[in-house]
């Protein structure tokens, strides 16, 4: 009996989600990395932060979700917990910017997104795993 394409489907985007995140962690690192320090001027004060260590936070965060996205292209269940864990994480942490954000349309699709790749890799994993030889 054939697996269901479907939610293989689902996985694939779930991983190239993963990977896509990941180079974008990546980029934002380094340019914290280069830039060293941002100002932000407000009405009563300038506020300076340090932008090395988050930088430095953030590019290695994107460099494991570019592996573990590959591992999820590929079918490793070590991925699949990690996505689990993860997208659990941000799921709650965007949670907290549905009511606050300037943008809770943006927070609800990035609520959706993340619920679907949950959905694909906790209830759908089995269909979309390559059957055991008989």
């Amino acid at each position: 009996m054939a697996r269901s394409s479907t939610w293989t489907g689902w996985i694939v985007f779930a991983g190239w989600v993963m990977v896509i995140i990941g180079f974008i962690d990546f980029f934002e690192g380094l340019i914290a990395i280069i830039r060293g320090s941002y100002y932000a001027v407000t009405p009563n004060q300038i506020v300076v932060v340090n932008l090395t260590t988050w930088g430095w936070i953030t590019l290695l965060w994107g460099i494991v979700l570019v592996i573990a996205g590959m591992g999820l292209l590929s079918g490793q269940t070590w991925a699949r917990w990690f996505t689990i864990i993860g997208v659990s994480i941000g799921f709650l942490l965007q949670l907290g910017f549905v009511g606050s954000s300037a943008y809770p349309l943006w927070a609800l699709a990035v609520l959706t997104l993340q619920l679907v790749v949950l959905y694909a890799v906790i209830v759908r994993w089995d269909d979309a795993r390559p059957e055991a030889a008989m």
